[in-house]
């Protein structure tokens, strides 16, 4: 171990430990604070977690085989399914919780960052730096903010266990530390395989701290200290398990990216421009590390890039790594923790391109751990004949950790929800269809639709052949009853992409208010062959097969969709609805009451639930329901129809005629309503002919 090892008062170390370990904790709460009230974003959360059928069923012997078996959407990572499989398990769907496990993860990395390195360093204060640094930096926000990068700090936790371990196994060799480590990196790479340069840094660390390597002998000798030095060769060979282990994942990971369409053809992105782009982002990484603004959740990818920018960014680098590797054999940790950065990035630094951003903030959860050495014990060593350089490193630090905390605070507040995250990203960078698409998404959810267009117009204007921007300004018009003009995006976007089951999903939805339910059901059956467990095709065909009467085929649909996602409110109002039209009163009313349960707000399910107590004479709860209906959508003309008759079955004829005549101001052609409004008015203090409900969905 490296000669700087504290010495002296070990009681004292292991308290000065424990109480910076508690600052840390208190630091990470404060940046953090706001986080737990956060919602999920519609940028891969609905992916990984809310809309994914397997995922928010929690833990079941079907999801954890699918976990272990799927690649999709993008490679293996079987860790971090069961990670978000076993939150739904506890929590369900609540974000705030989820939210939580991401923080206590960066927590738990951050303190065992700082044991690890005091470790293998015994140098405290530097290790806290990095360890403060690594903790509170603007650009880990992103990482620990959004819940579908459990990815990150689940791998990152596992990377640094296998660290420890290996730490622990060069201090006092033996084959049960060393499979710890191996094992603890076979955990990290089924979180996220970014991590496969894990053999790589364990052989940066055996040249320093841990000082195991002989560059310039073959030979295995031992040093003053009793500490064995071995040959570059030796400690390589040492490393085989790790390195074969990063080998299969690597294949595996391009093998699954290919299959699901995530790896990038050199055709769309040449390779001499991927090269340009990698240089560039190198820099901007340690742009952002110095002065972290304009922060985004998406870069796009540039369709150009100046020849003198990529060429100035290749000769920074290279004049860095020039100067820190001679530097070496003076301060080794220059070299370690360039060395660090520069390989950690080599997966996602858009060599091998998958996915359209640019860059990502969260590539640097690890690899930038490496500049923060060099700065946590290159500025001392620089300082290092100034007096009063303690007090001016302390202060220094103090400032630019406070400085961080405010920056990440603010970042972390860009997170509380879809519309904020995306409104912001849209601030920071230009001409970006994806944030344009997905700030479009959230404002639609609000219904906000005029401003939801706007911004899918924006879409695809930067990018017209993009068929999910196309099938949101499809939803978006279809909702204005705009039905021909949300067709032509809906053909438009399976024209581009004829596999894409959601637009398959969302044309069956506007044939079939055009009254074309063939065709509707056509598109609904393409949808579940693409998607075999969407839910809402499930759903929507059902209510096809219901409008044809076929009410045991619908039935059987709704019961798949539930079967998928066991909490869809609208199939168990819509299968409450068929099993009312059979005359199951009991059966219908349960279903009505799960929907309720599920979405206390669905004001459909209220006036159902309704017409089921009014038919069994229970007119008090039938009113109440239909007036919580009234209160959640307050021009639900049917609803007020329902309630109604019921005050007109109870008596209450003056109500009654308020509601019969709302119903018509909202709904001029509704027959029902005006017959029997003119037969309480003119059979005043006598219950009309009929006074039925309308069961209609």
């Amino acid at each position: 171990m490296t000669s700087s090892k504290t010495s002296g008062n070990t009681i004292f170390t292991m308290r000065r430990d424990i109480w910076v370990c508690i600052l840390l904790t208190i630091a990470i709460a404060v940046v953090f604070l706001q986080l737990p009230g956060h919602d999920f974003v519609n940028y891969d959360d609905d992916l990984f977690v809310y809309e994914n059928s397997q995922v928010r069923k929690g833990l079941s012997k079907e999801g954890v085989i699918w976990a272990l078996t799927s690649f999709s959407p993008d490679y293996w990572k079987p860790l971090s399914w069961l990670s978000h499989m076993l939150d739904c398990e506890l929590f369900g769907l609540k974000p705030g919780m989820h939210h939580l496990v991401n923080l206590l993860f960066h927590l738990a990395n951050s303190v065992l960052l700082l044991l690890v390195l005091n470790r293998m360093t015994g140098a405290l204060w530097p290790s806290s730096f990095v360890a403060a640094l690594f903790a509170l930096h603007p650009l880990h926000v992103e990482s620990v903010a959004w819940v579908a990068e459990r990815k990150d700090v689940l791998s990152a936790f596992f990377w640094l266990l296998a660290v420890r371990a290996y730490s622990r196994y060069v201090e006092r060799p033996r084959s049960r530390r060393y499979l710890l480590a191996l094992f603890f990196f076979a955990l990290g790479l089924m979180a996220k395989p970014m991590v496969v340069t894990l053999p790589f840094v364990l052989l940066l660390l055996d040249y320093w701290p841990l000082e195991r390597m002989e560059i310039n002998r073959l030979r295995v000798k031992q040093n003053e200290g009793g500490m064995v030095r071995s040959s570059v060769f030796h400690l390589v060979w040492e490393k085989i398990p790790f390195i074969a282990l990063s080998g299969a994942t690597t294949v595996v990971t391009i093998i699954a990216q290919r299959q699901v369409g995530a790896l990038k053809s050199f055709e769309g992105f040449p390779f001499s421009h991927r090269i340009a782009n990698a240089l560039v982002s190198y820099v901007s990484y340690i742009g952002k590390m110095v002065w972290p603004h304009k922060l985004a959740v998406f870069y796009p990818y540039p369709t150009t890039i100046p020849l003198w920018q990529s060429a100035g960014a290749g000769l920074l680098l290279i004049t860095i790594s020039v100067l820190l590797l001679r530097a070496a054999a003076n301060r080794p940790y220059l070299a370690v923790g360039w060395l660090w950065y520069v390989v950690t990035l080599l997966p996602v630094i858009g060599l091998v391109q998958v996915g359209v951003q640019a860059m990502a903030d969260r590539y640097t959860y690890l690899s930038i751990i490496g500049l923060f050495i060099i700065i946590a014990w290159g500025i001392p060593s620089v300082l290092a004949s100034w007096r009063h350089r303690k007090k001016a490193i302390a202060l220094a630090a103090t400032v630019l950790l406070l400085v961080f905390a405010i920056c990440s605070m603010r970042q972390v507040s860009y997170w509380q929800n879809s519309a904020s995250l995306f409104q912001h990203t849209n601030k920071v960078t230009i001409n970006n269809d994806v944030a344009h698409n997905h700030l479009g998404l959230a404002l639609a959810a609000q219904g906000r639709f005029e401003e939801a267009m706007s911004h899918y117009v924006q879409a695809l204007r930067i990018k017209p052949r993009e068929p999910w921007v196309h099938s949101n300004l499809g939803i978006a018009l279809a909702r204005q009853g705009r039905l021909a003009e949300a067709i032509d995006h809906y053909e438009e976007a399976l024209r581009i992409k004829p596999d894409l089951a959601k637009a398959h999903n969302n044309l069956g939805n506007a044939l079939a208010k055009q009254g074309k339910l063939e065709e509707a059901m056509s598109h609904y059956a393409e949808a579940l062959r693409i998607k075999p467990d969407f839910e809402k095709a499930h759903n929507n065909l059902g209510n096809a097969l219901a409008r044809q009467g076929k009410l045991e085929e619908a039935m059987s649909h709704y019961a798949e969709a539930l079967r998928i996602n066991p909490d869809y409110a609208g199939a168990h109002n819509n299968l409450g609805n068929a099993l009312a039209m059979q005359g199951k009163l009991e059966e219908a009313m349960d279903h009505y009451s799960q929907a309720l349960r599920i979405n206390p707000e669905d004001a459909e399910a209220h006036n159902n639930l309704g017409n089921i107590l009014a038919a069994k004479g229970r007119l008090e709860e039938a009113a109440n329901c239909y007036s919580e209906a009234l209160r959640i959508n307050p021009d639900y003309a049917r609803a007020h129809y329902n309630l109604a008759n019921t005050l007109a079955a109870m008596g209450r004829f003056d109500e009654a005629v308020g509601h019969y005549s709302e119903a018509l101001r909202i709904w001029p052609d509704y027959a029902a309503a005006r017959k029997h409004l003119e037969l309480v008015l003119q059979l005043k203090g006598k219950l009309p002919e009929t006074s039925g409900t309308d069961t209609r969905p």
